[in-house]
């Protein structure tokens, strides 16, 4: 039997976190690399990737930016490409690009409701598609999909957003069912209430008074507090785990009353 350090390594792995120049998903991508792994930094904002490589760089670690559009099937196959070119096969895909919006419901726009589905869904779809393939023709991988408290209830003021990641719940668990005896495994990371940049916009003080209400621990999570439940997924440590939902909330979620 390996030892907990040796289950939970990822030496020797590629990792490709889509979604990595943000603030939740940069933080996994260092963890991978501290884990061992090789990642790949994917997203368009050069200058916040260049700030997780320098890290992971003074750390010993490997890692690359890839720029690309995760919405684009031909972009994702290109990505894939190469990264396989300069890397070696994908062991590892985090689904982590994401946007979101507080419009009223009877305010949401057709492009605003369109770009949301796109980005949170149509992207999700298109990387298990591009990665869960190529996982599939290697007979192993990880897929891990990056859901949200939303995804297992809807919250308030977010409705557009709530439906995209509800449908990456399912879709998640469908296709852990679909690979279940092919070697791949298919989970979803949901993170309860972090201040990253894409919830900012939505938390003003009454807004962060009622999520304080309803977490035990009576705090936001830190993005830091994500990379155990990733590990967990991505490496052998989690060999018999998939189509779960996987919740780092302080206990959000365990709250009624």
């Amino acid at each position: 039997m390996k030892k907990p350090a040796e289950l939970f390594s990822l030496t020797g792995k590629v990792a490709v976190v889509i979604g990595g120049t943000g603030e939740l998903c940069g933080a996994m991508a260092e963890g991978f690399a501290a884990a061992g792994a090789t990642v790949a930094i994917v997203g368009r904002d050069a200058a916040k990737a260049q700030v997780r490589l320098d890290r992971i760089a003074a750390d010993g670690g490997k890692a690359a930016f890839f720029p690309c559009e995760a919405t684009s099937k031909a972009g994702l196959e290109a990505l894939l490409a190469e990264v396989v070119a300069r890397f070696g096969p994908v062991d590892i895909l985090v689904n982590g690009a994401g946007v979101n919006s507080p419009t009223p419901f009877l305010d949401i726009t057709e492009a605003e409701f369109d770009k949301i589905i796109t980005v949170n869904l149509k992207g999700v779809v298109l990387g298990c598609q591009v990665f869960g393939k190529h996982m599939v023709a290697k007979g192993s991988g990880s897929i891990i999909n990056l859901g949200s408290a939303s995804g297992l209830k809807p919250l308030s003021r977010v409705f557009t957003y709530s439906a995209s990641k509800a449908a990456v719940h399912n879709l998640s668990k469908n296709l852990a069912r679909e690979w279940a005896t092919q070697g791949v495994r298919v989970n979803i990371l949901v993170p309860g209430f972090f201040p990253a940049e894409q919830n900012r916009k939505v938390l003003n003080p009454e807004r962060i008074a009622a999520i304080m209400a309803k977490t035990p621990m009576k705090r936001f999570g830190e993005a830091h507090e994500l990379i155990g439940a990733a590990l967990l997924l991505a490496s052998d440590a989690g060999s018999f785990i998939t189509g779960t939902e996987t919740v780092v909330d302080g206990g959000y979620d365990a709250m009624s009353i």
